[in-house]
């Protein structure tokens, strides 16, 4: 079931181009379904991810702003921003 759904995510990636032509927001939200599906299913992707987002902290702000993650409130608390 994880490589099916890894798979999907490949495929939801490599279509976003040819949807991104359409007009509309629909090419952002095909991108960020494959994405979150790779993520989701695949242990390499995930530590690959990781790793650049603690590589390239401005990287680490935005997705943390555009998920809105808890761990990233806690993480300004704490540094006092």
């Amino acid at each position: 079931m994880q490589i099916a759904l890894v798979t999907l995510g490949v495929l939801l990636v490599l279509v976003t181009p040819l949807v991104a032509v359409l007009p509309g927001p629909a090419g952002i939200f095909t991108f960020a379904a494959g994405t979150a599906l790779i993520l989701r299913n695949s242990r390499w992707a995930r530590h690959r991810f990781a790793r650049r987002l603690r590589r390239h902290p401005r990287l680490r702000a935005l997705t943390d702003r555009a998920l809105r993650r808890a761990s990233a409130k806690r993480r300004r608390m704490r540094a006092g921003t």
